[in-house]
């Protein structure tokens, strides 16, 4: 299928089969409440705002989440999403840099200083159930804005990335046509909405007339009610950070053997190993599994790749996929353009590129140029492209680190060590010293073993890791932890590691 209009495909489904199920939480929601409260909402934005500025949508992975972003939407307006229990700091920061014209607040908004109105959860709830006659909505449509997704900025002030309706319509029909999906899936909703990997599971399902089925953080915080709820969702269509799915795979139960239905697999948001994807093929041999590649600057993936026992076996590193048919990856040094299978920066160019960050000219010229008169993202990413049409992936040009003048990749390390058969998961970070590195230090999740000391334990890594990499990527220290820490959405925390270590 091919969407011309989000807003309309999604309302198609409420107006044609009212009763479908749009949403799979302690009760279900349907695709008709969907559309009258959404269409109710915006009657009420239409009438209460004059300007066209964005709106906050604060709460967790609520149905009425959706709601207010489709309300939003078909108001004129952009939304960006803000995940409940934010640190307020945060949340201060993202309201300076984006000026809303509204806060909608599905949970409780927070003590926060604010200069624009915040509609309570109660009055939303009143809004939903009116029924006002209709305006003819002017909905977000071709460059104008559709979402904001605050990323994290280098200097600790989040930057908006601006998506546009034509930005999102370009990574919905890639998803549609390029990734086996069940009719009318059922999609793992995991990802905070303030994620934007979240939105690989939110629009592929609404458009198609899916069903999201909502995981919620305080099930995912107990291994316990995680495992036992899993099997009870009835999955079609799984959509998650690789570190989440190592986290399933501590449940020997988790294959398909309890749950049938899952036959579909989507990566994205950091680098899925060869162990976590070989684990989950013996899990689930008959399922298709997906590795993807992109950043929230270019609309949450460009390139995919299905990952077969075939493909294990070719390569050393897992390849991050055949890039999408509309968008160009350029790989660049200094902006010089390299050749085929030469590692460099990837730059990406396309109709899902990001118009740049919300009103931060500066961040905006040193991330976007212009290429060959198309507007491309400069991503930090450091990759190939083969004449095999593979993009391939090799490590964050801001994690390299130089010890004893040896330049290292952070992410090279952690590949390497991640294939050591003591170690379960594991990621390495620098420790400076008058700002030079001085030493690694590898963060170890291990596996049962027979060593009785932590130093016998090590030297056997050593010793295996050994025959992989060159001596000065070694790490010199190793730290054993029941589990690596992890951000707000899902990735592994590096950087809280790194100022562990350094602190």
């Amino acid at each position: 299928m091919t969407v011309t209009n989000i807003i309309e495909q999604i309302d198609s489904w409420g107006a044609t089969e009212p009763n479908r199920i749009a949403y799979i939480d302690e009760k279900e929601y349907t695709y008709g409440q969907l559309k009258k409260w959404s269409d109710q909402l915006a009657a009420f934005l239409s009438e209460k705002l004059m300007d066209r500025g964005p709106i906050v949508v604060y709460g967790d992975l609520e149905f009425e989440m959706l709601v207010a972003f489709l309300g939003a939407s078909k108001a004129g307006h952009a939304y960006i999403p803000i995940e409940a229990n934010t640190p307020n700091d945060r949340v201060e920061l993202i309201l300076a840099v984006a000026q809303p014209t509204l806060i909608i607040s599905v949970e409780e908004w927070p003590d926060i200083p604010i200069t624009c109105d915040v509609l309570s959860p109660v009055a939303l709830k009143e809004i939903f159930y009116q029924n006002q006659i209709l305006p003819k909505f002017e909905s977000v449509q071709k460059d104008e804005n559709y979402y904001l997704i605050f990323t994290s900025g280098t200097t600790g002030v989040p930057k908006g990335v601006q998506i546009s309706h034509e930005n999102l319509l370009s990574f919905v029909n890639w998803t549609l046509t390029d990734f086996i999906l069940p009719k009318q899936s059922r999609f793992l909703s995991q990802a905070p909405y303030s994620f934007d990997l979240s939105v690989f599971d939110v629009y592929p399902a609404l458009c198609s007339g899916g069903s999201l089925v909502p995981l919620k953080k305080e099930i995912i915080n107990d291994f316990k009610a995680l495992f036992a709820t899993l099997p009870q969702l009835a999955l079609d269509v799984w959509v998650s950070t690789p570190s989440f799915m190592d986290i399933c795979l501590m449940e020997k139960e988790f294959n398909g053997e309890n749950i049938p239905s899952l036959t579909t697999f989507i990566f994205c948001g950091e680098e899925l190993t060869k162990k976590t994807a070989r684990s989950l093929l013996e899990r689930f041999p008959a399922a298709h599994i997906y590795n993807t590649y992109g950043p929230t600057e270019a609309t949450v993936a460009i390139s995919s790749v299905e990952i077969t026992s075939t493909l294990l076996e070719q390569v050393d590193r897992l390849p991050i996929g055949y890039v999408k048919e509309d968008t160009k990856v350029t790989i660049m040094d200094d902006l010089q353009v390299l050749a085929a299978g030469k590692v460099g920066e990837i730059v990406i160019s396309g109709p899902s590129v990001s118009k740049g960050y919300l009103n931060n000219p500066e961040k905006t010229a040193q991330a976007f140029l212009l290429l060959d008169g198309n507007w491309a993202y400069r991503t930090g990413d450091a990759g190939s492209l083969p004449d095999d049409g593979l993009l391939r992936y090799e490590g964050r040009i801001d994690f390299q680190v130089k010890l004893h003048g040896y330049r290292i990749e952070l992410e090279d390390v952690d590949h390497h060590l991640n294939q050591v058969s003591l170690v379960k998961q594991a990621t390495v970070v620098p420790k400076y010293q008058d700002h030079k590195v001085q030493q690694l230090v590898a963060f170890v999740v291990p596996n049962e073993n027979e060593f009785a000391k932590e130093f016998q334990l090590t030297k056997a890594i050593k010793a295996e890791l050994a025959e992989g990499v060159m001596d000065y990527m070694i790490p010199q220290r190793f730290v054993y932890v029941e589990q690596l820490p992890r951000t707000a959405n899902g990735k592994i925390d590096r950087k809280g590691l790194i100022n562990e270590v350094n602190g």
